[in-house]
């Protein structure tokens, strides 16, 4: 094969590399655009190809398109799906804003394919993208990768890191330690209603994205170039959804107002935001993971988190918390990407949105990230870490805004005074309070015991 072959569009001729699947659209991109050499995400390549394969099944059905090529169109567009040919999609991230290039990209390479497989020429505007614009097919392309990249693996990502959180929960029920406040000694809090408000915040974010997907499943695709639905069969959109759904069994369905799916991003950029709150958990649990961890002699060594590898590269034996960093890494990312996304949903002009590719790109790689870094947090980091009970009951014994519960005996002025006093000479505040008031010892113990301060509530039960 030679190493360049001529291919013809609308504006002429052009050359392509002979061993190319697509044409001269797709050149035209990779000549206009080499701007990051950044891809589109894959898994909106096959949405894309997703798409070609059901609008050939109901052009089909419809009698708008033969059955052999047809046929041939979807079997080009499973190639795709199953991951063959990646390499035939190299159309940069930030190219023209309605996605018409990458588009243009899988129509061309199903054409060519499916042209091989019916031993007849397949047109890939006039067959492959029957009944469609790129401006319908970009925006539903987004909504399909996003709710299968949210459903299949991001949600049971988050599921399987809060129960593997309240799994750990359990196994500390019976452990106390220092509450903290504005990083400062505050009252015992038990360990398993600590990480049971990390697994709640999971939770939420489940809950956060499961409402949003119910605005994610309207789908633009029949709406073509405007929202009119021009060029495109009446039934066109109903049946693409119903086919859609059955094949990918979520509940997809023509949008309300395909002048809307068209020229906004809204739900997107909610989609987004919900991603960033997850982000936002993940960084708080995180972080509280690398403060219990720090040390292990000079810091509050709470917990010591599965030792993974080495951590300096000059001081021997020391090890870091390689897992929680890399997960605020990943929330960093995903709070960048949704500040992108909210931009890019502002630009839809009139009818259509203009950033339709770099909100793909960002969408998946959050979903992406999310989704892996969830499940590292729970298998390298919050499953194994152990707790380190004589540092926590060293640090219980010596706090002395344990006197917070003597509060409704003696009153807050006195509590304060006995509190600082105990600071000031590092005593155990039942010492200074036996010393200070005159309430019995036994009494004091009760009042003051760790474990039933977790439990709220005036004095002992």
């Amino acid at each position: 094969m030679s190493a360049t072959r001529i291919e013809k569009d609308s504006m002429g001729e052009l050359e392509v590399p002979g061993d190319a699947l697509y044409g001269a659209q797709t050149q035209r991109a990779i000549n206009n655009f080499p701007v990051s050499g950044i891809q589109m995400p894959v898994e909106f390549i096959h949405a894309i190809a997703l798409i070609k394969q059901i609008a050939s099944q109901v052009n089909q059905q419809l009698g708008l398109l033969d059955a052999k090529k047809a046929e041939a169109i979807q079997q080009a567009a499973i190639e795709i799906i199953d991951g063959q040919h990646p390499e035939q999609f190299p159309v940069d991230v930030f190219q023209t804003g309605s996605g018409t290039s990458t588009n243009m990209n899988v129509n061309e390479v199903v054409a060519t394919i499916a042209s091989k497989l019916a031993d007849q020429p397949i047109s890939p505007n006039d067959h492959v993208n029957m009944g469609q614009s790129s401006n319908d097919v970009i925006p539903t392309a987004i909504h399909i990768s996003a709710a299968l990249q949210t459903t299949r693996q991001l949600i049971p990502a988050l599921e399987h890191l809060q129960n593997t959180i309240d799994a750990k929960a359990e196994q500390l029920t019976d452990v106390v330690k220092t509450g903290r406040t504005h990083l400062m000694d505050a009252m015992p809090v038990r360990m398993d209603q600590e990480l049971g408000a990390w697994a709640l915040q999971i939770r939420h974010g489940i809950e956060r994205l499961q409402a949003t997907l119910q605005r994610i499943f309207p789908i633009a695709q029949g709406g073509t170039a405007v929202g009119t639905g021009i060029n495109a069969h009446a039934e066109f959109a109903q049946r693409f959804a119903q086919q859609l759904s059955q094949h990918t069994q979520l509940p997809f369905q023509p949008s309300a107002s395909a002048f809307e799916g068209l020229s906004c991003q809204d739900t997107v950029v909610e989609l987004s935001g919900q991603l960033k709150v997850i982000a936002t958990s993940l960084m708080k649990i995180a972080n509280d993971l690398r403060w219990m961890n720090s040390g292990p002699l000079a810091g509050l060594g709470e917990i010591a988190l599965p030792a993974l590898q080495p951590g300096s590269s000059i001081m021997p034996g020391k090890v870091n918390p390689v897992i929680p960093e890399s997960v605020c890494m990943v929330a960093a990312q995903v709070i960048g990407n949704d500040t992108t996304i909210t931009i890019a949903g502002q630009s839809g002009n009139f009818q259509l949105n203009v950033m339709l590719p770099v909100i793909a790109h960002n969408l998946l790689q959050s979903i992406a990230l999310l989704g892996n870094a969830a499940r590292l947090l729970a298998d390298k980091a919050i499953r194994g870490f152990t707790v380190q009970e004589h540092q926590l009951q060293s640090a219980l014994n010596r706090n002395p805004i344990l006197v917070t519960a003597l509060n409704p005996v003696i009153g807050y002025l006195k509590a304060a005074e006995i509190a600082k006093t105990a600071y000031k000479h590092n005593r155990p505040i039942i010492d200074v309070a036996e010393e200070m008031t005159d309430i019995p010892r036994a009494q004091l113990e009760q009042l003051l015991e760790p474990a039933h301060l977790t439990k709220g509530g005036i004095g002992p039960d």
